[in-house]
């Protein structure tokens, strides 16, 4: 029997299962993919015997690990950011690999030592080992670090020299950014781009008035937050491109934020001028009142541009105005292109021709072939091959060039800093696990008693790593109390048959985002009824799951109090009806209306109004001071002297 179909008649998943059954006496290896029917039969049906014999288990290791703690005495504190892989948690506390993947099995948890857990399971397993777990700021602590290595970097520099400025072009989605560029480049970017939307950041350079600069696109939908603040921290200038016949928008003001809280001069393109109604000014004032960003030529220290990228109107204006900019900072757009190259990861991904494949924007040094490149202290390959933003292969680059890189080992992450030198070795094997880069999210991380929590079970594969990680963040954006996304594993490169076996053991669908699915693999899915959707444009992606989100959600019923009756007469009495009149007290009475039978100021019964007259003739409703028939369906326990309330149900759609 497969140890996959094993694992759903048990309900537990493969990798659940094949770490139990060691711990409980089968000897069956930790990548088994079968295991003979005799066998299988058995552990079928000595499960519930297997499952306790698991919790003993557990509670034996638990008060044993208790007592060592209990006799090594002061409590270990470590800061680790949301999301941590064991490897990097058990280096932090001091405690063997081993150790903590015993931990998490205790707790349900089937990690690899290269999968990432949360803070909350991290706290929960940090608190059996007796360490305090506390969490960081990640974004604040990961810029910080950068910074460092970029300061410590230049600091070591005896002698810098100027390099081409660094600008970053930001702003709202659809306000023509990418087109801005297209304009500046002369090359039609936008063409080969989903829907016209950047999905990812890239870089290129461009030449002005013999000066060399370096341009980052950065995508401007507001799943892309993340993304664009990455396109900030290494800019030196940045372009705020608002559109004159749109004004202020939100990922306008958060794009303005983000080069705000990176400190980062910047210049306004006013896009569109060329549509009609376009209205230049009136984007100054939106900006003016909404930012409090306001033009020079209005008394301001602000530079706005007037532009049209599709008729290339103003680019010449905005290049001169943009290396104006860049002039003021000259002293801090420096480096050292004799020095060891250092830069950051804009990009990463794996490609199928190519493996491990990384954009980086060298910062100081110039970066060589052969050059051992290293990521966190870590040695993750050699510069094997190297190649400019136009595709060429160059031999090297210099501080402020947008390179890709080939010869990785393992992709990197965006954001990440690149150092040419020494680091440590990591072990092939782990290497190899950990190119997928897929994180597990733990079971630890649904908070108390979520039975009630409808959920879409998700495994998200893209082409670049800030596409997933805008995925999953957009998508916990639109989570509510009642429907969940769960990301059950994100990664990179095409699905593979594996993502069908761990669709079907945790009933996910399958979400791909510009890749390919390989017809085989299409085949398998269909025979297994598993849902694979692939997509290039993020926001249809995030529109498709908030629809299934919507469906899911049950609505809520309001009750609308209508009017009150009291009963006159009761002129029929049946099994489970009445016919009575009265007079409408206040309000009014509505067809179809639920009914409360109150006597004595008590409900002491409930139920429907099937009919209503008035003057013997059927209607829809009656007014206060109006006498009326009604026929009750419901208890028949209705008297003269007893009021009746009249009210509906309406239903609320919680709109996701």
């Amino acid at each position: 029997m497969n140890v996959t179909e094993l694992a759903r008649i048990l309900r537990v998943t493969p990798q659940e299962l094949l770490a139990i059954l060691p711990r409980v006496g089968f000897d069956v290896g930790q990548r088994a993919i079968k295991i003979d029917n005799k066998t299988a039969q058995k552990i079928i049906r000595e499960w519930p015997l297997i499952q306790r014999q698991l919790e003993a288990i557990r509670k034996k290791e638990e008060e044993k690990e208790k007592e060592e703690i209990k006799k090594s005495g002061a409590k270990k504190t470590i800061i680790i950011p949301n999301f941590i892989t064991v490897r990097e948690f058990a280096a932090l506390a001091g405690i063997t690999v081993s150790k903590i993947l015993s931990e998490l099995m205790k707790n349900s948890i089937f990690a690899s030592l290269n999968e990432k857990i949360d803070f909350d399971t991290a706290a929960i397993i940090g608190a059996d080992l007796g360490i305090e777990v506390k969490l960081e700021n990640k974004e604040e602590a990961k810029m910080e670090i950068e910074e460092n290595k970029l300061k410590t970097a230049l600091n070591k520099e005896k002698e810098l020299f100027p390099r081409p400025p660094v600008i970053v072009v930001m702003g709202h989605v659809d306000h023509g950014k990418t087109t801005l560029l297209d304009a500046i480049r002369k090359t039609n970017v936008v063409a080969g781009e989903a829907g016209g939307i950047t999905q990812h950041i890239g870089a290129y350079q461009v030449i002005r008035k013999n000066k060399l600069i370096t341009f980052i696109d950065t995508p401007g939908h507001e799943a892309f937050t993340a993304m664009r603040s990455r396109g900030a921290k290494v800019a030196d200038v940045a372009i705020l491109v608002v559109a004159a016949d749109d004004g202020i928008k939100p990922q306008t003001i958060e794009a303005y934020n983000i080069i705000k809280a990176a400190k980062v001069p910047f210049v306004v393109a006013i896009n569109k001028i060329d549509k009609e109604g376009a209205s230049p000014e009136k984007a100054k004032q939106e900006l003016s009142s909404q930012l409090g960003v306001m033009s020079e030529d209005w008394g301001g220290k602000t530079i706005m541009v007037p532009v049209s990228a599709k008729k290339e109107i103003g680019i010449e204006d905005l290049l001169d105005m943009v290396l104006l900019a860049a002039d003021m900072e000259a002293e801090n757009i420096k480096a050292n292109p004799e020095a060891k190259a250092i830069g950051t990861v804009i990009e990463s991904r794996i490609s199928r021709g190519e493996g491990p494949v990384a954009t980086i924007l060298i910062q100081n040094g110039t970066l060589r072939l052969g050059d051992q490149l290293v990521f966190n202290n870590q040695i993750y390959g050699k510069v094997r091959l190297l190649k400019n933003y136009k595709g060429e292969v160059i031999s090297e680059a210099a501080p402020s060039a947008p390179v890709k890189i080939i010869g990785l080992k393992l992709a990197p992450t965006v954001g990440d800093i690149l150092e040419v030198g020494e680091g440590e070795k990591i072990n092939i094997r782990n290497l190899k696990a950990g190119q997928k880069k897929e994180t597990a999210v733990s079971p630890a991380k649904e908070e108390g008693d979520d039975s009630n929590i409808k959920k879409i079970n998700l495994i998200i594969k893209s082409d670049f790593l800030g596409s997933a990680e805008a995925i999953e963040e957009s998508l916990e954006k639109i989570n509510t109390e009642e429907v969940k996304v769960k990301i059950i594993r994100k990664g990179l490169g095409n699905i593979t048959d594996g993502d069908i076996g761990r669709a079907e053991a945790t009933n996910a669908q399958i979400i791909g985002f510009n890749i390919k699915l390989p017809p085989p693999i299409a085949e398998l899915a269909r025979g297994k009824n598993i849902i694979i959707k692939n997509y290039n444009i993020i926001y249809d992606l995030i529109n498709d799951i908030r629809a299934q989100m919507q469906e899911l959600t049950e609505p809520e019923l309001k009750r609308v109090d209508l009017g009150r009756l009291k009963v006159l007469a009761v002129f029929r009495t049946e099994n489970k009806k009445q016919v009575v009149g009265g007079k409408v007290l206040e309000g009014k009475i509505e067809k179809d209306s639920n009914i409360e039978v109150i006597r004595a100021k008590d409900i002491i019964a409930e139920g429907k109004l099937a009919r209503l007259q008035s003057g013997k003739q059927d209607v829809n409703s009656v007014e206060i001071s109006q006498e009326c028939g009604i026929e009750y369906e419901g208890r028949p326990l209705i008297e003269a002297g007893d009021i009746l309330n009249f009210y509906k149900e309406e239903k609320i759609i919680k709109k996701i």
